[in-house]
C-alpha cells in the first residue's frame, strides 16, 4: 500500500471504518486482535487511531462489547457487531461496489 501519498491517505483513512466493521463480522475480538486483522490485511493502523473509533462506533451502536477473562492477564473487552452495524456494513460494501464500477464505467469512456 502506498504509504506516502497524501490522497492515498485521506482514502485510507476514511476507509478505517468500514473495515473495521468488517473485522468484526465473522467473530468477537479484542482490539489487538482488529489490529492484527487489518495489518494481515495489508491495511496499516495504530491501536491509537482504532480505540476512539471502537468507542465512537459503540456510541452510535453499531457494535456492543463484553468483558471477558484472559488467561494471560487482565479481562479483555471483545467488540462484536450490532444488527445496526451488520447492516451499516452491508451498506458499505453496497456503496463500495457502486464507487467501483462508476470508476470502471467512467475511466473506459473515450
Amino acid at each position: 500500500m502506498e504509504e506516502d501519498n497524501p490522497r492515498m491517505a485521506a482514502l485510507r483513512r476514511g476507509m478505517l471504518e468500514p473495515l473495521v466493521l468488517a473485522s468484526l463480522e465473522a467473530a468477537q475480538r479484542y482490539p489487538a486482535e482488529v489490529v492484527v486483522v487489518l495489518r494481515g490485511a495489508g491495511f496499516p493502523v495504530q491501536e491509537g487511531t482504532l480505540y476512539p473509533l471502537l468507542a465512537k462506533l459503540r456510541r452510535e451502536e453499531l457494535v456492543s462489547h463484553e468483558w471477558r477473562e484472559s488467561p494471560t492477564g487482565p479481562p479483555r473487552k471483545y467488540f462484536n457487531l450490532t444488527s445496526a452495524g451488520e447492516e451499516q456494513l452491508a451498506a458499505f460494501r453496497e456503496y463500495w461496489t457502486a464507487l467501483t464500477q462508476m470508476i470502471e464505467r467512467i475511466g473506459r469512456q473515450p
